[in-house]
């Protein structure tokens, strides 16, 4: 009884003791429940919009660059252009630079995905390519190697570099191999002059392309040949390997007319008459080609032998003096010291060269094959008239000046 008596007089106690706490704990509760389930509404939503803003950039493609020729190429096409292309993106920038230093041009397509190398690579060369997408996001770097042409032609030209000439030299450019695409050879060669003129191309085999004006270059003319044959496929698999620029000079003015009839040449230089020599010319069973002829190989002394022009054994002079060559087949001005003197502007005795009288040795300045000789020079003109024979073929030796100027220009592949 004692027991239940005192645990009577303390319940009381301890139920409100429980009622007061919790009522203060609920009392509590409310506020600190608000303060909490409020923190946690912002915390979540700022955590959910972090959480969506990563997902957000993560989710973001990236920007892909692509090369072609690929990275590592060792052997790639140099007969096409080099593409850079990016996806997810656009270049800001794209540079192609060849080992030597030199850049590749290019341009952008409108969308600026794209960027195309204006020209080809060169062959047998290594570039790097460096391309970076709009924003700095991705850099790309690059490396490949054109592969080198198997078979190859290159053009050998007349005047030389640096020589000064007369004002009937051509630019006359002989290939090494058979070109069967005319047009694509001829584009990438051009000849300009200063004072300016125009010059026409015109060719005269599949091997041979000569340059000239429509009238004789102006004294004092600097003439300009740039080759640019490089990658230049002048026959299926056969590409150019030349890429220079080569200058020629043109000296004074120097025509000098042959008249067979007569047996006079006159020499006008600048216009002014320089010197009147008596010549021989073809006899009757060999004429001398008339025509304009254009100085191309010049000798002090030569050999000429017969049998290299289809005559047999009729001659072989080992020393002929002051040789200057006329045509390719063999026809030439020459100093003849073996000839009676009175043949000289008497009578036409040779065997189709115009020979002017000299002495043994090419010593005598004296006489007119010496003399003619010393005031000569490749490229100088030499018409012979009133000869028995037809014009010579323009395309033997440097002798286009016998084609008009539609006929020659008709001979240009562009």
């Amino acid at each position: 009884m004692g027991v239940s008596h005192i645990s009577n007089r303390s319940q009381p106690s301890s139920r409100g003791w429980s009622r007061r706490g919790v009522l203060a704990v609920l009392g509590a509760v409310p506020v600190a429940a608000l303060t909490g389930c409020g923190g946690s509404t912002d915390a979540s939503e700022g955590a959910v919009a972090r959480a969506t803003g990563t997902a957000s950039a993560s989710s973001a493609p990236v920007p892909v660059i692509a090369v072609n020729p690929a990275d590592g190429a060792g052997k790639a096409a140099f007969t096409r252009p080099v593409e850079v292309t990016v996806t997810d993106g656009t270049l800001a920038s794209v540079s192609v630079t060849g080992a030597d230093g030199a850049a590749l041009a290019g341009t952008y397509d409108d969308a600026r995905t794209t960027w195309t190398s204006t020209g080809n690579p060169v062959s047998g060369t290594t570039y790097t390519v460096t391309a970076e997408s709009a924003g700095g996001a991705v850099t790309k770097t690059a490396t490949f190697t054109t592969e080198s042409p198997g078979a190859t032609f290159t053009g050998r030209f007349t005047p030389e570099a640096g020589s000064t000439s007369g004002v009937g030299m051509p630019v006359s450019i002989n290939f090494t191999h058979v070109v069967t695409d005319r047009a694509a050879v001829e584009r990438a060669i051009t000849v300009t002059a200063e004072p300016a003129v125009e010059v026409v191309g015109h060719w005269f085999s599949d091997t041979r392309l000569d340059f000239r004006p429509e009238s004789y270059w102006a004294a004092g003319t600097t003439v300009t040949l740039g080759l640019r044959l490089r990658d230049v496929e002048g026959a299926d698999g056969v590409y150019g390997v030349q890429s220079k620029d080569v200058t020629f000079h043109i000296g004074r003015e120097q025509i000098s007319t042959v008249d067979l009839a007569t047996r006079r040449m006159t020499v006008v230089r600048d216009g002014q008459t320089l010197a009147t020599y008596p010549v021989t010319g073809g006899d009757a069973e060999h004429t001398t080609w008339s025509g304009i002829m254009v100085i191309s190989e010049r000798f002090e002394e030569t050999r000429m032998e017969s049998s290299t022009v289809g005559l047999g054994d009729e001659y072989d002079i080992a020393d002929v003096p002051h040789a200057q060559r006329l045509t390719t087949s063999g026809t030439f001005i020459h100093g003849n010291y073996w000839a009676a003197e009175s043949v000289f502007g008497g009578a036409n005795t040779t065997h189709g060269c115009i020979g002017l009288r000299d002495t043994k040795g090419a010593d005598d300045n004296s006489v007119a094959g010496y003399r003619f000789y010393d005031s000569s020079m490749l490229g100088d003109v030499v018409v012979v008239t009133n000869s028995d024979e037809e014009t010579v073929d323009p395309a033997n030796g440097l002798n286009g000046w016998n084609l008009t100027w539609d006929e020659w220009r008709a001979g240009s592949a562009l």
